[in-house]
């Protein structure tokens, strides 16, 4: 008999995927982990009930979230990452020959330990990229207590739920303003408007006293069930979210790596938002 796995993260509306072969479950210090393969979706990622990454749609997601703040900057040396256990964030930014050094910040070792064996292909080999650091923290305490300062910021969360609450506070939020180099850019995880329009309502409003120009941009990621994924933007330097399709064209060019999802064109489409979601700004 086939074992499902159920994802129940919004009343009402529940997730169903076949567990067509399950290769780790532990409940760990910071939460409860099962890595599982699914016939459509590749192997599986799943932390307290809620679905973090698969092999199959994770390139829209890692690649919307580093690839926009990156190549809106133009002259990114450091990037931050806030979680990312699982590599592929890591992975993307360091497709960026211009970068010099990515720290990655996870609460959990056992996360990135066992994402190393059971899902190779999310990192490609970015934990053993001489430009990688990996600090094994509490990244809240961590952006506060660092004298380091980086150009990106990437929060690459758990929903605000157990561990992951503090990264949607305004506190953690300023403890990102000040670890950023002027004119950087914090971006964020941001949930499913449709159905966690609070996420977005209250990161406007917690980011917003810290920076001039906050914004969210969208791009759809299948198992985040929904619609739209949001993407949180932050930065004192509004010329940056303004870069056309040329301008990130040109930078995208001289990067020379391929993507699955980004383009220019749709970096540049993904920050006109639907109005509903405008609506979460008011």
């Amino acid at each position: 008999m086939t074992e499902w796995f159920e994802e129940q993260l919004h009343p009402g509306v529940s997730q169903r995927l076949s567990m067509d072969r399950v290769l780790f479950r532990e409940t760990t210090e910071h939460q409860d982990l099962v890595i599982f393969e699914n016939r459509i979706f590749g192997r599986v990622l799943a932390l307290d009930g809620v679905v973090q990454t698969t092999e199959g749609d994770e390139f829209i997601y890692h690649e919307m979230l580093s690839h926009v703040p990156i190549l809106a900057h133009g002259a990114v040396l450091r990037v931050l990452i806030i979680g990312g256990g699982d590599g592929g964030m890591a992975r993307e930014a360091l497709k960026h020959p211009g970068i010099d050094e990515v720290t990655m910040v996870e609460i959990d070792p056992s996360v990135v330990e066992l994402c190393r064996a059971h899902l190779p292909s999310i990192s490609a080999g970015a934990f053993d990229n001489p430009r990688f650091k990996l600090v094994i923290a509490d990244g809240a305490k961590f952006v506060e207590e660092t004298d380091a300062r980086w150009d990106v910021i990437i929060i690459d969360s758990t929903d605000p739920l157990g561990p992951g609450e503090v990264l949607f506070s305004e506190r953690f939020y300023r403890g990102c303003k000040r670890c950023l180099t002027p004119g950087g850019i914090l971006v964020t995880q941001n949930g499913v408007p449709y159905v966690q329009g609070a996420e977005v309502t209250n990161s406007h409003q917690r980011m917003s006293p810290h920076f001039s120009d906050v914004w969210f941009y969208v791009a759809p990621v299948p198992t985040y069930q929904g619609g739209h994924m949001a993407f949180g933007w932050a930065t004192d330097q509004a010329a940056h979210r303004a870069a056309t399709a040329s301008v990130v064209s040109e930078r995208f060019r001289r990067a020379g790596f391929d993507t699955r999802y980004y383009t220019p064109e749709v970096h540049v489409a993904s920050f006109a938002l639907p109005a509903n979601i405008l609506k979460l700004l008011a």
